[in-house]
């Protein structure tokens, strides 16, 4: 759908920057002629704004051969809005430059070098935020299923789950996976979180057929090529679009490093992200931030306990083994907000548990205290754990810290999210938190160690502030 809708996206795109152009113009006028910005206009060259209507259409239309050019029209899944801005300030640029290069060659005495300077600021900012605008409706209805590709990835794999957390931690890519096949028995029938299991590969004609398939995305090992090139003729007998990716020897798609020597592509394995000078950065930032807001928060802090302690009977702290990096274990702490020997009572409300996987969450929590609902529901009983990341146990962004008795419930590939030190917030918490199954929450955590940059980590913690305030999927 989003191929299918691509000129007419483009399209779209160009009319509104017709209108935006020409209101950035007027805009940059308004600020010559009328605010007389920077430097006074002597009235012997004032311009009516009639006499600019020809500049301006003439302008549109270098800008938007300009742009064309510059590939602002291209709509690319995945896209950096940065990207967009690059490409719109350069072409502006451009644009600019050869109308003022034209107009003041035929009449330099007539027009107002400012307002093109202005022009082009504005033009910039207009067409930037425009383009904002757009992602974020786009990112909403994409959301919504609205615009989505309905997509098929065929192998459960390494590769294949890789894809699966790609498309989950961005959703804003317009996918919308109807599950996947594969061959193996034990995968064919077990779905992955949100993604279902659909049966074996021989099955793909029938549900191409049944579940309006938009593309099949084919992940299987490179020894597989008949069965490659046999799905590829399936899909294009029944005009569906198939993508095939590379498997590179198993190796990791996330560890790829792929350059070319002139022109001839040259693959290898990159280093893991969070390691060397980017690990002692991320510990610096921690160790800061978690240090002021020790400092800051104490008063609500001794309130909280003081709460606690006069509402049940029992400690302050709740403490609790979990795992760390590397399976290591530590000492969590949280205020406590169930009763007494709740952890006792686990075994008789198994029957009551909503998560999926090997994690233990029940909705309406019967052990759950007055004020532990309350905390619970704006995460504030977590606010013990900054003292875990001042001491190095954990970090502010990263994994959900398990404790041991679901690590050893852990399928194999569950396994690379102790890798890295867990943290207070992360991906899954401001994608859903409770509301998430437990196959979703590790392919978001490796999503982040794999993509992990420091921008990604002030954004995780930036929406976990309205997703706390919000309280949603928190229980």
């Amino acid at each position: 759908m989003f191929n299918r809708y691509r000129r007419w996206l483009s399209l779209g795109l160009g009319l509104a920057d017709i209108l935006l152009i020409n209101l950035a113009f007027a805009g940059a006028y308004w600020a010559r002629y009328e605010l007389q910005w920077i430097r006074p206009l002597d009235e012997r060259y004032y311009v009516p704004f009639q006499e600019y209507f020809p500049v301006a259409l003439v302008l549109t239309a270098i800008l938007l051969v300009v742009y064309k050019l510059e590939g602002v029209y291209n709509q690319r899944r995945g896209a950096l809005w940065l990207d967009e801005v690059r490409a719109i300030f350069s072409g502006t640029l451009v644009g600019v430059a050869i109308m003022i290069v034209l107009f003041f060659y035929y009449r330099p005495q007539f027009y107002s070098r400012l307002t093109f300077g202005y022009a082009g600021i504005l033009i910039v900012a207009t067409l930037s935020i425009g383009r904002l605008v757009e992602r974020k409706a786009m990112d909403q209805l994409r959301k919504r299923g609205i615009g989505a590709d309905r997509v098929l990835i065929v192998g459960a794999g390494e590769v294949g789950r890789a894809i699966m957390r790609n498309i989950i931690a961005r959703p804003e890519l317009g996918y919308q996976v109807v599950g996947f096949v594969d061959d193996d028995p034990d995968k064919g029938r077990s779905d992955i979180g949100r993604f279902k299991a659909l049966g074996a590969t021989d099955k793909l004609p029938s549900i191409l057929q049944g579940q309006a398939v938009d593309e099949v995305i084919i992940t299987l090992p490179w020894t597989s090529r008949p069965k490659i090139l046999d799905i590829m003729a399936h899909c294009e007998h029944q005009r569906v679009r198939a993508k095939f990716v590379p498997d590179l020897f198993q190796m990791s798609l996330s560890r790829v490093d792929v350059d070319d020597i002139n022109g001839i592509p040259v693959i290898g394995v990159k280093e893991v992200s969070i390691r060397g000078w980017n690990l002692a950065l991320k510990r610096a930032i921690d160790v800061a931030i978690s240090a002021a807001l020790l400092a800051l928060l104490s008063p609500l802090m001794l309130l909280i306990a003081a709460l606690i302690k006069i509402e049940s009977p029992g400690p302050i702290i709740f403490k609790q083994v979990r795992v760390g990096r590397g399976g290591r274990r530590f000492t969590i702490y949280k205020f406590r907000s169930m009763r007494e020997g709740a952890e006792e009572e686990m075994e008789r409300l198994t029957a009551l548990n909503e998560a999926q996987g090997p994690i233990f969450k029940i909705r309406d929590d019967p052990r759950l205290t007055s004020m532990g609902k309350a905390l619970r529901r704006r995460s504030l009983d977590e606010l013990p754990q900054l003292y875990n990341v001042l001491r190095g146990d954990m970090s502010l962004v990263g994994p959900r810290p398990p404790i041991p008795s679901e690590v050893e419930r852990y399928q194999e590939w569950h396994r690379r999210r102790l890798e890295i030190s867990p943290g207070i917030t992360g991906l899954w918490q401001v994608s859903g938190r409770s509301d998430l199954t437990f196959d979703e929450m590790v392919m978001l955590d490796i999503f982040c160690m794999e993509n992990w940059s420091l921008w990604l980590d002030f954004k995780i913690m930036l929406k976990t502030i309205p997703t706390i305030m919000l309280g949603r999927g928190a229980y």
